[in-house]
C-alpha cells in the first residue's frame, strides 16, 4: 500500500489564511461555551534550514498558525523534528525563535496543552521546553483517546523493515553516555557538527521514497489492532487516507508546503496554512 503525496496548490503571493473568529474565553485565556474545541497536529518544520530570512519568514507563519491555535485549540501535538537540530546543554540553547517560543508559551498558559513528541533532528532534549514553555516531553511513539477516539503519534523514522543501521544509529545518538560526551563540545562547534550530520540526514532519506510504504503499513497494522486515527511525520510527503475503518495521515512538512491536521471530535482533517480549507 503506497500513501501517495496531496498536492496543495498555495494562495497566488503568498496569501495567508483568513482570520479567525475569537471565541470567549475564561481567566487564563482558554476557549468557554458550546463550541468544540480541536486538536491541533504538525510536524517537520525544521528551523534552521535555509537562508536566515527563510528561517523567520517560517517562524512567522508558524506563530500565526499558533493563533489560529489558540483561538479554538484544545490540545497541540508537535510530531517531530520542529528544528533542524536542537541539543540542550545544561545551561544553553541554540540561539533564535523567540518569537515562536513565547507563543507557545502563550498557548500553554491559556490552558491549551502542549506535546512534544521528539523526531529524528532534535532528540536531544532536556527540561527546557517543560519548565520554559510548559510543553511536556515524549521520546517515543505515543497513544492518546481524544474525544472518544483512539490516535496513535509517530515521528515516522526508524520503520523500514531492513533499515537496521538507522536502528542501531538511533540506539547510539540516544545513548546517554555519548550525549554527556556530545556535550563536552563547544556549543559552536556541536551546532557545526549537528548541522553537517542534520543535512546528510535529509540527503539520505529524501531518496527512500519507498519509505511510506512501510509507514502506510504500520498505520494499517494499528488501524488492525483498533486505533482510529494514525499520525505520522518524517517523510514530508502529506497525505490522508483511509484504511479499513480508520484514517493515516502523514503531516508533511513545514519547508514546502506548511501543512497541518486539525481534529474536530469527528473527523482527522489535513489542511495547508495558506489555503485552509480541506
Amino acid at each position: 500500500m503506497v500513501c501517495h503525496a496531496l498536492t496543495i496548490r498555495r494562495n497566488v503571493g503568498g496569501a495567508m489564511a483568513r482570520p479567525v473568529s475569537q471565541p470567549r474565553r475564561n481567566d487564563r485565556g482558554a476557549p468557554v461555551g458550546n463550541r468544540m474545541r480541536k486538536s491541533y497536529f504538525f510536524s517537520d518544520a525544521h528551523l534552521g534550514v535555509g537562508t536566515k530570512e527563510e528561517d523567520r519568514q517560517k517562524e512567522r507563519a508558524l506563530v500565526r498558525f499558533l493563533e489560529l491555535v489558540r483561538s479554538d485549540g484544545d490540545q497541540l501535538f508537535i510530531v517531530g523534528d520542529l528544528f533542524d537540530y536542537w541539543f540542550e546543554y545544561r545551561t544553553v540553547v541554540p540561539k533564535g525563535y523567540v518569537r515562536l517560543f513565547s507563543k507557545l508559551a502563550e498557548l500553554a498558559e491559556a490552558g491549551i496543552q502542549l506535546t512534544y513528541l521528539a523526531g529524528n533532528h532534535d532528540f536531544w532534549l532536556r527540561d527546557y521546553f517543560l519548565d520554559e514553555l510548559g510543553m511536556k516531553i515524549e521520546r517515543d511513539p505515543i497513544e492518546r483517546v481524544i474525544q472518544g477516539k483512539r490516535f496513535y503519534l509517530h515521528h515516522g523514522d526508524g520503520l523500514l523493515k531492513n533499515d537496521t543501521g538507522y536502528r542501531i544509529l538511533k540506539r547510539v545518538l540516544r545513548n546517554k553516555t555519548n550525549i554527556v560526551l556530545f556535550s563536552l563540545v563547544h556549543p559552536d562547534l556541536a551546532a557545526r557538527i549537528a548541522r553537517w550530520s542534520s543535512q546528510k540526514s535529509r540527503q539520505y532519506t529524501s531518496k527512500r521514497e519507498f519509505e511510506g510504504d512501510d509507514m502506510t503499513k504500520v498505520a494499517q497494522q494499528k488501524i488492525d489492532e483498533g486505533f482510529d486515527f494514525v499520525v505520522m511525520g518524517h517523510n514530508h510527503l502529506p497525505c490522508r487516507r483511509n484504511i479499513g475503518s480508520g484514517v493515516y495521515v502523514n503531516l508533511g512538512d513545514w519547508i514546502n508546503n506548511q501543512n497541518y491536521a486539525v481534529f474536530d471530535g469527528v473527523s482527522l482533517d489535513l489542511k495547508n496554512w495558506e489555503n485552509p480549507k480541506p
